[in-house]
């Protein structure tokens, strides 16, 4: 019996398996079972080139748990080691700058694992003993059995073991008996080793039997061996594809369309990627592509790897020249990783652009699912915008689609202001925003349904690359407004009519929390809706980035400012008005003449002080001015209160006010009530 310490100076080593690495337990199955596939591949290689003497076999990887013992065993059939190789390849883990490389990724699991070929002590993250049960396939080699408790300590001596292979046990901690329950193993096996390219087996297969399950003679595998991704697309048919994305995802719905990756220069890289159904913006989820590293399971996190709009597809990236053991500053780094980020998003652009011109009925047909990838690629990658410029649509709110350049085409006779830019009005929601664009199509406007969870920001987006072009949602603005032509005349009203019309309305809108409303009066022809409620564009497209920027989050927290304008053309705008004048006219007069008395007041004082500075003005004079504001403020205040109390019985006024709100989705609960009240009286 030979006894010794492992090569490395490494009090350091099994206290950083044991501590730094816990968070990442789980994974010690991964590394020991696919040491064990290693293994096996190549011995596949040795019977190929004719050097193996014997017969290969069965060459199943088989994992086993043994309750009463405590034990967990990972057992292969491979080319196994001689005592002289386990002294090399698992005592001599000595390396440059052993100690500087622990103290630099003490708190990195994957990287410490995955530097020279430490997987193998991975097992002590859950082991307070491990044995290596061992023999070559070499010849008259014999089998060696390789024990240690976790300190550099370790043994090693003769074995009984009939065929060539390596068994690895071991003997689980107290605080890991959680793998001693067949079904963890068997999750984690399917998690890591689903697609391993030698077969592993856990136990036997079980089936139902006079009520109970029982085990059959059959071996439990639980990897596919040759996954999809290895095969030839021209093997594959559609419901191949199909079928895989069930065995991946089985709660999802069938994907749209799929891209089979299959490149070998620069780098090595095979995968399949699906566009999922998302049946609402709110289904959206990261981490639904897993990364293999030959076939063995790396990580759900692909960020780094896949472009960040692609992390919303689904599938599998498979590539050798990714490290199996990934760590993110590795990511940020390699310069193969980010040729790999690029080719697959060429890839996606490619395929869609195919799709796209080869049926465009069909891409249509799906543009409402696929528009939330695109969009946010266009948003988030320069490249990505200059590719599918080409092939990204609009959709009108008729349900016609265009790509950029025709939409244009279409547009830009009609919807040119006389400014010389480009109008493009949308809508967010057909319903909501109906009277709006039957307004603007009865101009011989064509109004964009713009109702994605992005489009918002695609708008800012395609401002910024469309020369001279503006968005406009449809309801931002009284219709002649929205694309102002020429400067046109008005039959305005006389500013003390527009004033008392204003305050007739402004002083009946309702209080409602966040919401504040500001009423002008303007012509807008005698067959436009005599009262209409716009908000800002500005404002409003800055309060729905706010719901998907972070950083934006104070514009959300402003009151919605609605714009309430009156067509003064219209018929029961006027008789309004002129009800209002017969009403307070009289009693607004000696108001009226003392407000403009008072403004002589402060006018004729500010004359005075005009050439002073504000400590020269003499305090007699400043109170004099301070006292005049106050009575005008009064006076108004006065005004305002005599037009409220007159207008607070008009039921064509509350009834206008109403209408406007419930067009604009504002009029809920008890005003809602007295609408409808209201308007049964009225009728």
């Amino acid at each position: 019996m030979q006894k010794g310490n492992i090569g490395v100076t490494t009090e350091n080593i099994f206290p950083v398996i044991k501590k730094f690495l816990y968070s990442d337990h789980e994974i010690f199955l991964r590394e020991i079972v696919s040491n064990a596939v290693d293994a096996t591949q190549k011995l596949r290689t040795l019977a190929s080139k004719g050097e193996l003497k014997e017969e290969a076999g069965d060459l199943t990887v088989r994992v086993s748990v043994d309750k009463k013992a405590g034990t967990l065993t990972v057992s292969d059939r491979g080319i196994g080691m001689t005592a002289e190789e386990i002294d090399k390849y698992i005592n001599q883990i000595a390396f440059s700058g052993a100690n500087d490389f622990l103290d630099k990724y003490k708190d990195d699991a994957n990287a410490i694992i995955g530097h020279f070929g430490l997987g193998f002590y991975s097992s002590f993250m859950v082991s307070n003993k491990v044995e290596i049960v061992t023999k070559s396939w070499q010849e008259g080699a014999k089998a060696v059995r390789w024990t240690c408790d976790g300190s550099p300590e370790f043994t090693i001596e003769d074995a009984d073991r009939d065929s060539r292979g390596t068994d690895i046990i071991m003997h689980l901690d107290d605080d890991c008996k959680e793998f001693l329950e067949e079904p963890k193993v068997e999750e984690l096996l399917r998690k890591y080793c689903h697609f391993l390219p030698i077969a592993v087996a856990f136990g036997k297969k079980k089936e139902w039997k006079d009520g109970k399950q029982v085990e059959t003679d059959e071996d439990n595998v639980i990897n596919d061996t040759t996954p999809l991704w290895t095969r030839k697309p021209s093997e594959l048919k559609d419901e191949d594809y199909k079928k895989f994305y069930r065995e991946l995802y089985p709660m999802s719905d069938e994907p749209l369309f799929w891209i089979h990756l299959n490149v070998d220069y620069p780098f090595n890289l095979t995968g399949i990627l699906y566009f999922p159904k998302v049946k609402s913006n709110f289904d959206l989820q990261k981490n639904k592509i897993q990364l293999y590293c030959n076939q063995v399971f790396v990580t759900d996190s692909v960020e780094g790897i896949v472009p960040d709009f692609l992390t919303l597809l689904h599938g599998v990236i498979d590539s050798p020249d990714i490290p199996l053991n990934v760590s993110r500053s590795y990511l940020q780094s390699d310069s193969n990783v980010k040729k790999i980020s690029t080719y697959i998003s060429k890839k996606v652009s490619d395929r869609l652009a195919s799709l796209f011109k080869n049926d465009r009925k069909d891409f249509e047909q799906k543009w409402d699912d696929i528009k939330i990838f695109i969009h946010y690629g266009m948003l988030s990658e320069p490249d990505f915008y200059d590719k599918a410029k080409t092939f990204a649509l609009l959709k009108d709110t008729e349900g016609k689609f265009y790509t950029y350049d025709e939409y244009k085409t279409l547009t830009e006779g009609q919807q040119t202001d006389k400014d010389g830019n480009l109008i493009y009005l949308y809508a967010q929601n057909r319903d909501d925003q109906y009277s709006y664009i039957q307004a603007a199509q009865a101009k011989g406007y064509n109004v964009l349904l713009m109702d994605g969870e992005l489009d918002t920001a695609m708008c800012g987006k395609f401002e910024e690359k469309m020369e001279k072009t503006r968005f406009v949602r449809v309801d931002s603005d009284t219709i002649d407004r929205l694309i102002p032509k020429k400067d046109e005349k008005h039959d305005e009203l006389e500013a003390d009519k527009r004033d008392l019309l204003q305050q007739v309305f402004q002083t009946q809108m309702p209080k409602m929390e966040k919401t504040e409303f500001h009423v002008e009066a303007q012509p807008m022809g005698e067959t436009a809706a005599p009262v209409i409620i716009t908000q800002s564009e500005y404002m409003r497209r800055m309060k729905d980035m706010a719901r998907i920027q972070p950083g934006m989050s104070f514009y959300g927290e402003m009151p919605d400012m609605m714009n309430v304008v009156l067509n003064s053309d219209h018929k029961l705008v006027r008789t309004v008005l002129d009800e209002s004048e017969k009403a307070v006219s009289e009693a607004v007069k000696p108001i009226d003449a003392e407000i403009a008395g008072l403004t002589a007041r402060r006018d004729s004082i500010n004359q005075q002080n005009k050439d002073l500075k504000w400590d020269e003005i003499p305090q007699e004079r400043k109170d004099d001015l301070s006292k005049t504001e106050k009575d005008i403020e009064d006076q108004r205040q006065k005004k305002t209160a005599l037009i409220a109390d007159y207008a607070k019985d008009n039921k064509v006024v509350h009834q206008l006010i109403d209408l406007a709100l419930l067009q604009n989705g504002l009029l809920r609960g008890e005003a809602l009530n007295r609408f409808v009240q209201r308007s049964i009286e009225l009728i």
